[in-house]
């Protein structure tokens, strides 16, 4: 069985941790519960730590002629300044981090849909964007994993921000080690998922851990984390998962009987059609793997990106992205 890095998360607190919304309120988010269980949370609330109390009147973004401004109506208060020194602080403060789940539509933690007025006063948004802290947050970390929990309920949103976050995880180790050896397991054991994200990337990736120039191992593994983090900047499409399943049934073409094949190839139009998700075709060929004691496919992250226990079939179908 893998053992995964525990991931080390940026969330927003009011998801689950402390009653510090506007209204006093917490969000009990299921799924932020069972994450507690495999994930290293540093829980902040901006607002709060900008010296808001709770409950607090609201704040909005407000865009004057010059920039954005974020503007407490009911006191006329402007905590522009105050917001932004905080979360360059709080990011130029952070160590180790692999993701950010941040609250949805915050006008300081949201990461899009925020709305944005053009005025103080009541009236019908203008345009939408990020939040003060969570614009900030992609502009410096879009490369990690960052969501908010409203598109984590869409299960292929989901699925590629933890398949995502667990390979950052446990990169972050190989660059503290900083030895090639590391790097080449690493490699190694994530070559079928580089194959569904990006085949392009994956190329890219294997010259260099090659190392033809006989390059220094840091060097090496920075120039490899530029094409790592590439790898992951889109979901891999159905199709590209499809390849990777056909590539792995290849392996057991010759122990497998005529209505097994056909069996996984049914599954595989099944999911292709959007009538069962990956993790279906995905345990079938897994469970070929251990039938047949394929080591060398035994230690494929694509098998088991993340923890069994954060699988998660539920889907709100909003947010679909190819």
């Amino acid at each position: 069985m893998r053992e995964f890095t525990r991931p080390v998360v940026v969330i927003s607190k009011c998801l689950g941790f402390e009653a510090v919304r506007y209204d006093g309120s917490v969000i009990h988010d299921e799924s932020v519960r069972v994450f507690k269980a495999h994930v290293d949370f540093i829980p902040v609330c901006p607002e709060v730590e900008i010296g808001l109390g709770v409950p607090r009147a609201p704040v909005r973004i407000v865009q004057d002629s010059a920039r954005r401004r974020l503007i407490q109506p009911a006191t006329g208060a402007d905590v522009t300044e105050k917001m932004e020194a905080f979360t360059n602080s709080f990011l130029d403060g952070l160590e180790a981090v692999d993701g950010f789940i941040l609250k949805s539509r915050s006008p300081s933690s949201g990461i899009k849909d925020v709305k944005v007025y053009a005025r103080v006063e009541k009236g019908a948004p203008v345009s939408k964007g990020p939040g003060f802290f969570g614009g900030a947050v992609l502009a410096r970390f879009g490369h990690l994993a960052v969501e908010d929990e409203g598109r984590l309920k869409n299960l292929r949103i989901r699925e590629h921000f933890l398949t995502k976050l667990f390979a950052l995880a446990s990169f972050r180790e190989v660059k503290v080690s900083g030895r090639l050896g590391e790097l080449v397991k690493f490699h190694t054991r994530n070559k079928f998922l580089f194959m569904a994200y990006n085949q392009t990337r994956l190329r890219a990736l294997g010259k260099t851990v090659a190392n033809r120039e006989r390059l220094p191992a840091a060097e090496v593994i920075r120039a490899y984390e530029e094409d790592f983090y590439a790898a992951f900047a889109r979901p891999p499409r159905r199709t590209a998962n499809i390849n990777v399943l056909m590539h792995g049934l290849g392996y057991f073409s010759e122990q497998l009987g005529r209505e097994e094949k056909s069996f996984f190839l049914n599954l595989l139009d099944e999911y292709r059609g959007e009538r069962v998700p990956l993790s279906v075709p995905l345990t079938v060929l897994r469970e070929y793997v251990v039938r047949f004691g394929d080591k060398y496919l035994a230690s494929q992250t694509f098998f088991s990106p993340f923890p069994a226990e954060l699988v998660d079939l539920a889907d709100s179908g909003k947010g679909k992205t190819e």
